[in-house]
C-alpha cells in the first residue's frame, strides 16, 4: 500500500504524495460515480485500515483510511459533492406490485408524508446497452409528462447496482383486465369517457413531439377499482421523440395491437 494526502475540491479529488505539497501528483474527477462503504480490513502488524469503494463507469477503486471517523466523513463530504441520494432515506419499501420489462415493482411509502408509491426496481446487470437506452428515454418522457391521464413520475435514484424510478401509485389494474371485468361490454357514455381521455393524453403527447408507440389496453391503468375510475397511460419504454414533418414507422409496438402501416 502506498500512503497519500487527498482533498476534494467541488467534484475533483486530487492526490498528493505528502501533505502540503503544491503540487499534485494526479486529479479524478468523481462526476457521476458512486460510492460505498466497505467492511473493514485487519493487516498483517494488527492494525484496521478502513476503506471505501469509488465506483466509476470504467473501473473501481478502493481508499483505507485509518479511522472509521475519517472513513465515515470522506464518505459524507463526497456523497454531499455528487449530489448523492439513497432510496430507502426517504421510502420504506412495501409488497410487489407485478413484474415490469425491465423490473419488479413495489408498493413504496414516503417516510414523511406516508404517501403511497410505486417504485419500478432494474439491476442493471440484466440491462443491455439499449436496454439502458429506453429506460432513460422513459425517464426523460415521464419527467416531460404532467397530464391527469398519464402517469406521474416522482423521483429516480441510481447506485452501482440498481436503478429506482418512483412513480404514481395507481391501484385499478390494467385496462385490459377493466374490460375483461365487465365481459368486454361497457356502455356508449363510458367508453366515449375513456376514449376521450386516452386522445388527450395522446394529443398532449404529440404537443411536445413524442409518441408513445406501443398503445394498447395493458399499458393503460385504472386509478382506482371503481367503475368511473379515470384511466392513465404508462410504459414509456419504446416512446420517441420526433419533430416537424417526422414521421415514425419503425417496427415497434405489440403486434396485435399495432397500426397497419407499420406492419406494412
Amino acid at each position: 500500500m502506498r500512503k497519500y494526502w487527498y482533498v476534494l475540491l467541488g467534484k475533483e479529488l486530487y492526490s498528493y504524495k505528502n501533505q502540503g505539497d503544491q503540487k499534485h501528483k494526479d486529479m479524478q474527477s468523481i462526476a457521476g460515480v458512486f460510492i460505498k462503504s466497505e467492511m473493514e480490513e485487519a493487516q498483517d502488524d494488527n492494525s484496521i485500515l478502513y476503506p471505501f469503494m469509488l465506483i466509476f463507469p470504467n473501473k473501481r477503486r478502493i481508499y483505507y483510511l485509518e479511522t472509521k471517523e475519517e472513513r465515515d466523513q470522506w464518505v459524507e463530504k463526497i456523497k454531499q459533492a455528487i449530489g448523492y441520494a439513497n432510496l430507502h432515506d426517504y421510502y420504506e419499501l412495501k409488497e410487489s406490485l407485478g413484474k415490469g420489462k425491465y423490473g419488479l415493482v413495489k408498493r413504496g411509502l414516503h417516510k414523511k408524508s406516508q404517501k403511497e408509491v410505486a417504485v419500478k426496481i432494474v439491476k442493471k446487470k440484466e440491462l443491455s446497452l439499449k436496454d439502458i437506452e429506453l429506460l432513460k428515454r422513459e425517464i426523460e418522457v415521464l419527467k416531460i409528462c404532467q397530464h391527469p391521464n398519464i402517469i406521474r413520475f416522482y423521483d429516480v435514484f441510481e447506485n452501482s447496482d440498481y436503478i429506482y424510478i418512483v412513480m404514481e401509485y395507481l391501484k385499478g389494474g390494467d385496462f385490459f383486465n377493466y374490460l375483461e371485468s365487465k365481459n368486454f361490454k361497457i356502455p356508449e357514455e363510458r367508453a366515449k369517457t375513456i376514449a376521450h381521455q386516452i386522445a388527450t393524453a395522446i394529443y398532449y403527447l404529440h404537443s411536445f413531439g413524442i409518441a408513445h408507440r406501443d398503445l394498447k389496453p395493458e399499458n393503460i391503468l385504472m386509478v382506482d377499482s371503481s367503475y368511473n375510475s379515470q384511466i392513465k397511460l404508462v410504459d414509456f419504454g419504446l416512446s420517441k421523440t420526433f419533430g416537424p414533418g417526422e414521421t415514425c414507422n419503425e417496427p415497434f409496438g405489440t403486434l396485435c395491437y399495432v397500426a397497419p402501416e407499420i406492419l406494412l
